[in-house]
Formats: C-alpha cells, structure tokens, sequence
C-alpha cells in the first residue's frame, strides 16, 4: 500500500503491522469477557457446592468468583493498542542531499573586511 505525499516523494506504509479491524477487536473482547464469566460462574456454583465438604477450597472459589468481574473488565476493555513486537508501519522515504545556499553563490565580505 503506497500514500503519495503533496511534495511527489512517496511514503511506504507496510501492511503487516497494520492493526486488526474494529469489528474483530470487539468480536474478541465480547468473547474474552464470556469467557471470564463462565469461569466466574463456574467458580460460584462451586463454592455453593463444595461448601460443606470442603470449606478451603470453597473459600478459594469465593474469592475468584468476587474478583473475576473487575478481572474481566480490564480484560474486556485492553485493545487497540499496537503490539510491540510487530515492525513499525512506516517506512520513512530515503532523503535527498540538499544543496546549501552558502556553496551555491559566493560569500560576500563582512563589513569590517570593505575598509
């Protein structure tokens, strides 16, 4: 994929660092979030039911059950950040030398040197 620039260089953007698109981003939190939530469920069904048989477990399965949904939460909202690991997406054009306007016309005498 190229974008021309205003000033005819042209700038390179590469496609495989390209995020993924905003439906599939949500798709993917709707289903972390369900996911989360079965656990959570899972976990409180049982606490109900080891609860009387055994009460250390059925504390543990408390506690994961009460911390799941803020758990799932953070979960569900992190994305659309870019991962680190992918290569950057711009490719910066090569620069052309320009030429200095000091080489191009001769320097003119400082005004002590005219006396």
């Amino acid at each position: 994929m190229r974008k021309r620039s205003g000033n005819g260089g042209a700038e390179v953007f590469r496609i495989t660092g390209a995020r993924q698109g905003l439906a599939a981003d949500v798709r993917g939190r709707q289903r972390r979030y369900v996911i989360s939530m079965a656990i959570r469920t899972v976990s409180v069904v049982l606490t109900a039911v080891l609860w009387n048989v055994e009460r250390p477990v059925a504390i543990v399965t408390l506690i994961l059950g009460a911390l799941l949904p803020y758990v799932a939460v953070v979960i569900a909202n992190a994305g659309r950040e870019n991962v680190p690991s992918l290569p950057s997406t711009f490719v910066p054009a090569p620069v052309r030398p320009m030429i200095s306007a000091a080489s191009a016309a001769p320097a003119e005498p400082a005004a002590e040197d005219r006396r």
